[in-house]
């Protein structure tokens, strides 16, 4: 997912391309690890998370490739 992205675009682009509509998208950032990486001490990157509700009745099917 886009860093930047917001809560109506991550609806569209799910409503698009699972074809499938969406009752509410909650977002959350998942801080990057502190890590060592030799002598030194780095950061992963941090990244960006959604969770989409779908409404009652949908569903989406990843078996089948979900319109990959």
């Amino acid at each position: 997912m886009v860093p930047d992205a917001t809560k109506p675009e991550v609806k569209g682009a799910v409503e698009l391309l699972f074809k499938v509509s969406v009752k509410s998208v909650q977002m959350a950032i998942v801080k990057g690890k502190q890590k060592k990486f030799g002598r030194a001490m780095g950061r992963r990157k941090s990244w960006k998370k959604a969770y989409v509700c779908l409404q009652a009745g949908q569903e989406i099917n990843f078996v089948d490739g979900g319109g990959f």
